[in-house]
């Protein structure tokens, strides 16, 4: 993967000034570092940082503020010479064909937000909108929009003083960002979409007056079009779904880890060799995660089986035990092609017309389709659809241990007490059962779904949002059917333990198996489930597992 480095990072106070009453009602912002916006540099890290941190102060690098100055002054003579241009002196959509006179031109900024404003929903998440706002910023201070600096100068102090435009995520088709950043855009000029201000909801004419921030903005000629006709939102969402998903992927290993040791599996699916054979470094690298995480066990061993009253040959295990570092691998190419995609997208030029410096001398509008988030949205189902294979083998895997022959003699139900009187864990599972249809229904690739609009004027619709919403739904799923996952395992574990003497656990197996024990205890005779279940899906979303599985690769076994 390309690591685009380069931000600056000083240590600096954020300021936030405010007045009167209403700023007495917020607590002051903490300190924070500052963030570089040059339009070729956002990284990794940094939009993470964007997408968790409710504090961050970004600002324009000058070096992008003198390219935008220089292209704004070559866009507004390309307009004055004559040549027409869309959202510039030309309307949108079906009706480009109609000329704006010059003293319309600012007027239908205005009027531009409040049409495209027409999103419904559920509100897109405050780290999402704040990391879209500096996405969008960033895209602009390439130079190639045409904007001015104090565009977003207004926009990355809004992100500063954390008020956030609320954003409806249904009714984008991944054509541009246009009803969720028109919303923004409404909010950003002191119209009337509200805000979230340091966690409260309230207009944005009181945040801006509470943050010391002017409590109106005013754009010019050509800038509402830049705002709204691009991917920032779609690619925003999908940077933080392509962090959670590498959070599952740890939530996995450990889940897989605790199975591992209670059924006793074999270790021979996961030997170097036979992956190296295969010649797919993903794949490679997955059998060495579940090698690492039951690293040093002795209950995975021939002693182990024998110890455990295994007595038949085991020869192999099923194949969902076999495949596993293959659906890993899976799972890894396409988290490392995604994080790819998106960082190209972030530090790209995402709108329609963009200006550009001619050879001969002076500016030219090019319009074109650069505002298509055509790849992201074909990567959100592929995305998805390694997502929804997880979440199917998960749940068989947790389905194998209520039944001995399956389990290689784990008791059934995974019942604590006696077997009958107590019911066991067999409920719990079927959670994750019920999950699956869903999940596979949402895994259906929305970017094959194009429905023309818009008179045919676009007639071609990319549908990434709607592929983001399955894909976001789908993640949540996962975490329940993980969580599932978990709580049985660690009650296989606890199960089998008396069996088993003084064999050890592997390393990681151990350390995740106290994280579970430090919220849910062991299930004796039964009792009310629901409390142990959501304990367990909250484990998988705080992210629990990821320091057992990154202690466990520092002392990756090998083969």
């Amino acid at each position: 993967m390309r690591t685009w480095l380069r931000v600056a990072a000083v240590a600096v106070m954020c300021a936030v000034v405010s007045q009167g009453v209403v700023a007495a009602e917020f607590d002051e912002a903490p300190p924070t570092e500052l963030i570089a916006v040059d339009g070729g540099h956002l990284d990794w890290p940094t939009m993470l940082r964007v997408l968790r941190d409710e504090s961050v102060t970004v600002r324009l690098a000058d070096s992008a503020r003198q390219r935008m100055n220089t292209t704004r002054q070559g866009a507004l003579d390309s307009v004055a010479a004559g040549q027409r241009v869309y959202g510039w002196n030309q309307a949108l959509g079906p009706l480009k064909d109609r000329p704006l006179e010059p003293d319309q031109q600012r007027e239908f900024q205005r009027r531009m937000l409040r049409s495209h404003a027409a999103g419904v929903g559920p509100m897109l998440p405050p780290g999402v909108v704040r990391l879209a706002l500096v996405l969008r910023a960033n895209s602009m201070a390439r130079g190639a929009m045409g904007v001015r600096p104090e565009v977003v100068d207004r926009m990355l102090s809004m992100v500063e003083a954390d008020v956030l435009p609320l954003m409806p995520e249904i009714g984008s088709l991944g054509t541009g960002d246009l009803q969720p950043m028109a919303a923004a855009g409404l909010s950003m000029i002191g119209e009337h979409n509200p805000v979230l201000f340091r966690g409260k909801q309230v207009a944005a004419s009181m945040a801006f007056r509470a943050a010391g921030l002017p409590q109106q903005f005013t754009l010019e000629s050509g800038e509402a079009l830049p705002l709204i006709s691009g991917g920032s939102v779609v690619t925003a969402r999908f940077v933080e779904a392509i962090d959670r998903a590498e959070h599952d992927l740890h939530g996995f290993a450990a889940a897989f880890a605790l199975f591992l040791e209670a059924t006793r599996a074999e270790q021979g699916a996961f030997d170097e060799r036979t992956h190296t054979e295969r010649n797919l470094d993903h794949d490679i690298d997955g059998a060495g995660d579940i090698r690492s995480m039951v690293c040093g066990t002795e209950w995975m061993t021939d002693q182990g089986r024998e110890r455990s009253g295994d007595a038949h040959p085991r020869i192999q295990d099923a194949t969902s035990v076999r495949s596993t570092p293959h659906v890993i691998g899976g799972l890894r190419h396409s988290l490392e092609t995604a994080r790819d995609i998106a960082l190209r997208e972030a530090n790209a030029s995402t709108s329609n017309p963009l200006i550009f410096e001619k050879d001969g001398g002076g500016y030219e509008f090019v319009m074109g389709g650069n505002w298509a988030v055509t790849r992201i949205g074909a990567q959100i189902d592929a995305l998805n659809a390694q997502i929804a294979n997880l979440a199917i083998l998960s749940e068989g895997l947790s389905g194998r241990l209520l039944e001995p022959k399956w389990s290689y003699g784990v008791p059934a139900n995974l019942a604590g007490g006696e077997i009958g009187l107590n019911s066991g864990m067999v409920q719990a599972q079927t959670v994750a059962a019920a999950l699956i249809p869903e999940i596979q229904v949402r895994a259906h690739p929305a970017s094959t779904m194009s429905r023309p609009v818009k008179g045919g004027q676009e007639d071609l619709n990319t549908m990434a949002m709607a592929s983001m919403r399955n894909l976001a739904d789908n993640l949540d799923r996962l975490d329940i059917v993980l969580g599932v996952q978990i709580l049985m395992g660690a009650q296989a574990v606890d199960l089998m333990r008396e069996r088993m003497g003084e064999l050890r656990l592997g390393s990681g197996t151990e350390a995740v198996h106290a994280v579970v024990r430090q919220r849910i205890p062991m299930l004796h005779d039964d009792r009310y489930l629901s409390p142990d279940v959501d304990a367990a899906i909250a484990l998988v979303r705080e992210d629990a597992f990821t320091p057992a599985f990154r202690a466990a690769d520092q002392t990756r076994c090998a083969a």
